[in-house]
């Protein structure tokens, strides 16, 4: 099916623009995707389907998708109703509840999907694929080149961490002696059985990949759910992992809105959702699904200068590309800067400014905000401002000489200083730390704390790959990227005791008790 959109999709390109233009494009190709990023336009628009029970599939309804750099419907994406979620119930309540694999079932499957890691991640680190999957990022979620490589990069480094064996180890059994002979007690990581994964928008491959392999590895049967915006990118990953040999029945992928979810989680009740994205729509589905979830929701992320001065050009760079890589949307964004009064003379104000203005729609080191739109940061931004002391650093207007669509943002890197000494006054925390999910930071003078990312090379958008990403003092905080969180968040603790005696000599029917 697949192959034969792909090539109705190049007869038509090559219609439109003749054999010798779509020749070159088309050779860049890598052979599992139905699209090329630099085909897709308005008058070539590309389509997103559905997979469910080992197939893919459309919908009675499409949702066009507008591009973010010029309004041009550019994308159609099938998108599920609420009358047509009953195979992907189904789906999932075929999959019982000691999951697809598990340390007592099939446990070949594990040395399965190490071999499926390690093709995956040779495949992912080709050039050709590596370039497909960046320039596709950014088609959908416009970031700079080296923004949405670097995401493919994490992606491909992950899949290497689990090849091999690292899957099975993912499973690692203990066993404690019992009181007698044949007696042990036997502690495993077992999967859930029927999972979903609801992941956002600004990392389009990073976040749904990572989550879906660790369901997987784990012995989850899940249904994912990513962003109708950006789920391109993962309908054109789910090919590269059945390339490489997933089965197909293994994962479902479902467009949709939050309402058709919502109910397609109650009806088909999976034993857990992972869920990554606002705050607000957490604790909602955390009610719904009685708890059976994991969370890894919106952050306002804090930056704390202390008393010693040092290194301001890189201290500088540093703060520039935490609040404002991305366009500022990314979960550990630098949302707030805390600065003591040493820095005040440092200069680094001013190097902040320079660095802002370097970027450029060009080349999207600044670009549409897909989630906040220009008019809310501008009211945002007014609010602020009546904050007695409070002052525009740098930026505080749109961006101009665009054709970004109205629905997004399009805004200049922005900082606003407001006096330390005014935060805590009736209304005003609440404010200051509303999360901007866009070019957007507040400065504060005056404080002398610590911080997570600690050191002075700390960086909260440019820590190892191979961290653990995710919030804590919550028992429902979810983790993501590490074997740790990947046995946190896919796996639940099952012990079996075994008694297999033999029995004690001379053994008499005891007493009642």
């Amino acid at each position: 099916m697949s192959l034969i959109l792909s090539r109705r999709r190049l007869a038509a390109a090559v219609r439109r623009s003749g054999p010798a233009a779509l020749a070159s494009r088309w050779l860049h190709t890598p052979p599992f995707a139905t699209v090329s990023p630099q085909e897709i336009s308005g008058s070539s628009p590309a389509e997103v389907q559905n997979f469910v029970q080992g197939s893919w599939t459309t919908s009675g309804n499409w949702n066009w998708l507008v591009d973010p750099l010029n309004g041009e419907k550019f994308i159609k994406v099938a998108e599920v109703q609420e009358a047509e979620i009953k195979p992907f119930v189904e789906s999932l309540s075929n999959c019982p509840k000691h999951g697809l694999h598990n340390p007592l079932k099939a446990p070949e499957r594990y040395l399965m999907y190490g071999d499926i890691s390690a093709k995956a991640a040779n495949m992912l680190g080709q050039p050709v694929v590596s370039d497909f999957f960046a320039k596709l990022i950014q088609r959908v979620s416009p970031k700079s080149y080296q923004q949405a490589l670097a995401e493919v990069q994490v992606s491909q480094k992950f899949l290497e961490n689990f090849c091999g064996d690292q899957v099975r180890f993912l499973a690692r059994s203990f066993a404690v002696p019992g009181n007698h002979l044949g007696q042990s007690s036997n502690g495993y990581r077992w999967p859930y059985g029927p999972v979903a994964i609801i992941t956002p928008f600004n990392f389009p491959l990073e976040i749904p990949l990572l989550q879906l392999m660790g369901a997987l590895y784990t012995g989850n049967k899940p249904v994912l759910k990513v962003d109708s915006k950006v789920s391109i990118v993962m309908d054109q990953m789910l090919r590269l992992l059945h390339a490489c040999g997933m089965p197909a029945e293994d994962v479902d992928f479902i467009n949709s809105d939050g309402i058709t979810m919502n109910k397609l989680l109650l009806e088909a009740n999976p034993k857990m959702t992972l869920f990554t994205g606002s705050s607000r729509i957490a604790e909602k589905l955390a009610a719904d699904l009685k708890g059976k979830i994991k969370l890894e929701d919106a952050g306002f992320d804090w930056k704390i200068l202390g008393p010693d001065v040092q290194e301001v050009d890189y201290i500088a760079w540093v703060c520039d590309q935490d609040a404002y890589a991305c366009s500022g949307q990314k979960c550990s964004a630098q949302s707030i800067l805390f600065m003591h009064k040493n820095w005040s003379s440092s200069g680094l104000l001013d190097k902040m400014r320079s660095l802002s203005e370097r970027r450029k729609l060009e080349d999207l080191t600044i670009g549409p905000v897909l989630t906040v739109t220009t008019s809310s940061m501008i009211e945002h931004m007014k609010n602020l401002l009546k904050i007695p002391g409070s002052k525009v650093l740098f930026g505080g207007e749109p961006l101009e000489n665009h054709s970004i669509p109205e629905i997004y943002g399009a805004f200049k890197p922005t900082a606003v200083f407001v006096p330390l000494s005014e935060i805590l006054k009736s209304g005003n925390f609440e404010l200051v730390t509303r999360e901007i999910f866009g070019p957007f930071q507040e400065v504060l003078g005056r404080s002398v704390n610590g911080t997570t990312y600690a050191g002075i090379r700390a960086r909260t958008t440019g820590a190892p790959q191979n961290h653990w990403f995710g919030p804590a003092g919550d028992p429902r905080g979810a983790g993501i990227g590490t074997p740790e969180a990947i046995k946190l968040v896919w796996s639940c603790h099952r012990e079996i005791i075994y008694d297999i005696g033999p029995l004690p000599k001379n053994w008499a029917l005891p007493s009642a008790t």
